[in-house]
This record gives C-alpha cells, structure tokens and sequence, in this order.
C-alpha cells in the first residue's frame, strides 16, 4: 500500500479520472454503435457530426489515439455515404 500522502492521493486522483475516461469512452462506443445500425439516411446525416465531434474530443483528450478516431470516423463516413 502507500507509504506516502502524495501517492495516496495519486491513486485517487488516477481513479477518479479513470472511472471519467470509462464513461465517457463507453458512451461514444454506443453512439457509434448506433449509428452503426442504423439503416435511415436522415438519421444517419444527423447523428454522424455529433458522433465524429465526441470522437474528436475523446483523442484530444489521449483517451483514444488520435489514429483510431481517424479510422473510426472514416468508416462510418463510409457507412453513411453507402446508405
């Protein structure tokens, strides 16, 4: 365990902005993931700006690599031209 006040509120610090990064990180995969599944065109131009825009956000912020969000917004640019 920690010997040391500052280490000690390292670990809460570093629990407090993991459990953050899960959140946030898991919502995006379900909004890509509906979007994914989505057959209407309408829906899909819609919800396509608000999916890249948390993407976006999440490799700026180093809790995805900025390569994945790049792939990541291509195929589902992919996606939507295709429907």
């Amino acid at each position: 365990m920690a010997n040391h006040k500052s280490s000690e509120k390292r670990i809460r610090q570093t629990e407090t902005r993991r459990a953050h990064n899960r959140y946030y990180a898991k919502t995006t995969r379900n909004a890509v993931k509906k979007l994914r599944m989505t057959t209407d065109k309408g829906v899909a131009v819609e919800l396509l700006p608000k999916v890249v825009a948390m993407l976006d956000k999440l490799a700026k912020k180093n809790i995805i690599h900025d390569n994945k969000a790049a792939n990541l917004k291509s195929k589902l640019a992919l996606h939507v031209n295709k429907l």
